[in-house]
């Protein structure tokens, strides 16, 4: 067999923290350390031997470098510390950029060398938008007090309309859409790369939406929500105390986002006042800052442990991981400074603060499937594949 290795991929994985690839000499004790691994397809060894080789494609639709959760279990114990589970992780990076679209944004989130863009662009759209608005101003302490944020794009007295939620609309919809539209055909590109691993006489027949749901998608997504596989890691506990919090308050945040903007773009367009602040003492609210503040203590967590981990030589300094660190500490400490300005009254340094958290909310969903935040996405499709591959729909050659 004639193997030609792509030697961009090669040197995109040193860069993302494979530096340490060649180390390997394939003795498999990574696959036997692994807890997550299992007889019929065990891992990482066969990512090891095919990233040496430079088979990006079969990598990069390969569920198994998605199951993968970078415990460290495989690299605390490799004889040659080659580091496997840092080299997944690069993988990984690289599987990202190569699934996602558009090409361009893709490429801009691959390199430190881009992060005064990384943030420039987020930063001038807001600032941009925030000009041609009219909410040129900072508003008395009194009416700061009263309408916190809501005027942070102007104002418009009509009752139907509020101009603050129609910029915050166009700026973050179209984000998300963006979003969406990528991590779809991500998606898609992996489930028909990993379909293709079982050969057409393995399918018995195809489930339905319903039945793929039911049956593989919601299970996986409730045992990442329970962290079952995390706590079967034994030598980085500690990213189980971090990840775990982190997961809880996104989840928290996510259900008052859909509250607020059903309240604000539905509600309140009856009733107006929908769109000033809520109560602190608001069921909502109060799940806002709780969630804020487990997603801050969880990514600082992930922070410290990721310092640790370097400092002891098991992990390379990568982009790839601290940017999905700095981005969403960025998101939860301007978000909760923003809201204490507020309360003591200081719109001059609120409004600021509130620039700064609509910059670092934009960056988290418009870059949201080119870093390590898409791996949620990617690994919940994996989980559910593996579910799929285990199941009645395909045949068993055991039963046979």
């Amino acid at each position: 067999m004639n193997v030609q290795p792509d030697l961009e991929f090669i040197r995109a994985m040193k860069e993302a923290g494979g530096d340490t690839l060649k180390k390997c000499y394939q003795c498999a004790t990574c696959s036997v350390a692994c807890p997550l691994s299992s007889d019929g397809n065990p891992f990482p060894r066969r990512e090891m031997i095919l990233a040496q080789w430079g088979q990006k494609d079969k990598l990069i639709t390969d569920p198994n470098v998605y199951l993968c959760h970078q415990c460290g279990d495989c690299t605390e114990i490799c004889p040659r510390g080659a580091r496997p589970g840092e080299v997944l992780g690069a993988i990984r990076a690289y599987a990202y950029k190569a699934l996602s679209w558009p090409t361009a944004l893709a490429d801009l989130c691959s390199s430190a060398k881009n992060l005064p863009l990384l943030i420039g662009i987020p930063a001038a759209v807001i600032f941009v938008f925030w000009l041609i608005s009219g909410g040129m101003h900072i508003p008395s302490t009194e009416k700061f007090a009263n309408v916190g944020y809501g005027h942070f794009f102007g104002h418009w007295d009509f009752r139907w309309l509020s101009k603050n939620v129609l910029f915050i609309d166009i700026i973050f919809l179209s984000a998300v859409a963006i979003a969406v539209i990528s991590l779809y055909k991500g998606v898609t590109k992996l489930w028909s790369g990993m379909v293709a691993t079982l050969d057409n006489k393995d399918v018995a027949y195809r489930p339905s939406v319903v039945q793929f749901v039911k049956l593989f998608l919601w299970p996986a997504l409730v045992e990442i929500v329970k962290h079952n596989r995390f706590k079967e890691c034994t030598v980085n506990t500690d990213r189980v105390k971090g990840h775990l919090p982190l997961v809880l308050g996104f989840i928290g945040l996510f259900i008052v986002t859909i509250y607020s903007a059903f309240t604000q773009d539905v509600i309140g367009i009856f009733i107006p006042s929908m769109h000033g602040p809520i109560s602190m003492w608001n069921p909502i609210k109060l799940l806002a800052n709780v969630s804020a503040i487990a997603m801050i203590v969880g990514i600082g967590i992930l922070w410290m442990n990721r310092t640790k981990m370097e400092a002891e030589g098991r992990a390379s300094n990568t982009f790839y991981d601290w940017f999905f660190i700095w981005v969403i500490m960025a998101v939860g400490v301007t978000g909760m400074l923003a809201q204490v300005l507020r309360l003591i009254g200081i719109p001059s340094l609120g409004y600021i603060s509130y620039y700064l958290h609509l910059v670092s909310v934009l960056m988290l969903f418009l870059y949201l499937p080119y870093t390590k935040f898409a791996h949620i996405i990617y690994r919940t499709f994996a989980m559910a594949f593996e579910r799929y591959r285990e199941s009645s729909f395909v045949r068993n050659p055991l039963n046979d």
